[in-house]
């Protein structure tokens, strides 16, 4: 009998550490992604911030 209670408590204990490392991997993996979309939006800023030198390409000459 008193095996048979170990034995569910080491399995309802094993539950438990596998859904907190469950939790930990997706918090993780939200941080990670929350890092990538972050670095992606300075990307974008300093592309759309950056002025283009001169006037090379501001002007299209179209002849038909």
């Amino acid at each position: 009998m008193s095996q048979s209670v170990g034995a569910l408590a080491s399995a309802q204990a094993f539950e438990v550490l596998g859904a907190v490392m469950a939790k930990k991997q997706q918090d993780q993996q939200a941080q990670m992604a929350n890092m990538l979309v972050q670095s992606a939006m300075q990307t974008v800023e300093q592309t759309s911030a950056a002025q283009p030198v001169g006037n090379l390409g501001q002007n299209i000459n179209i002849s038909v």
